[in-house]
């Protein structure tokens, strides 16, 4: 199996500490994001290639930045208005490293404080593609994230990004489990997309709807501009303090 991380964005929001420099390499204690996803996800021991698809602005500092068995890929993107998209850059990808595998995407920015493994476990068992979900029970932020509907019998039927009309209570977040079968179907989904757009929209697009499950996860803490959303992860985080997150972002730094 092989893992795709996205790492093509320009982190916009948190500008002027990632205006040169990319999010996923700051670092949250003595490692960078990406150093403890990969990590988590290498204990696997499934899965047998890396690659970052990042842009043309950042590439640079992620060849001088990746570890053995992680390649790069440049989308050739500079700046935010012209970033491809999740969906685009997954077939960028696929297309550059000739990658023909079950193929596991993840966004290559987030902290997790939980395993990685036991989504990959979850969806070998069910031998489908999936995506992961969480509960989300405030309304507001509901109308911030992707929203997943599903059956009664757990199947995707639909997935809306930050929709006026919430379907459900049910947040996908960027982490998805492609088959070998369902990812040459990312093709088709990349040339019909005419703008960035939610990756997890391919699996009910694409492939089957009953091949198409999801994996309930705890929710997951985003870095963002005020620090303080993910300042209850930090209390379980293994080996992070919760004093690291605070207001001022002192406690982040680049490597």
């Amino acid at each position: 199996m092989k893992c795709l991380i996205l790492a093509a964005g320009y982190a916009t929001r948190l500008y002027p500490l990632t205006e040169n420099f990319p999010k996923p390499l700051l670092k949250v204690g003595d490692k960078t994001i990406l150093d403890w996803l990969i990590d988590d996800i290498r204990s696997s021991g499934i899965v047998d290639e890396f690659a970052v698809v990042t842009n043309h602005r950042f590439a640079p500092i992620f060849r001088e930045w990746a570890p053995v068995g992680v390649t790069i890929v440049d989308d050739g993107t500079s700046t935010n208005e012209t970033r491809l998209g999740a969906v685009k850059d997954i077939q960028f990808a696929i297309e550059s490293l000739a990658l023909d595998d079950d193929l596991l995407v993840i966004a290559g920015d987030n902290v997790l404080d939980f395993s990685l493994v036991k989504f990959i476990d979850y969806a070998r068992t069910k031998g489908t593609s999936c995506i992961m979900r969480y509960f989300e029970p405030d309304e507001a932020r509901l109308h911030k994230c992707g929203i997943v509907e599903t059956d009664a019998e757990d199947r995707v039927l639909s997935m809306e990004e930050k929709p006026a009309q919430p379907r459900s209570h049910w947040c996908c977040p960027p982490f998805y489990y492609y088959t070998k079968a369902d990812a040459r179907l990312v093709a088709g989904e990349s040339k019909r997309v005419a703008a960035p757009t939610h990756p997890a929209r391919t699996l009910p697009g694409s492939a089957p709807r009953q091949a198409s499950t999801p994996w309930k996860c705890p929710a997951v803490a985003t870095i963002s501009a005020t620090w303080k959303a993910t300042e209850p992860f930090a209390k379980r985080i293994k080996g992070l303090p919760a004093s690291y997150f605070d207001s001022k972002n002192e406690k982040c730094t680049r490597p």
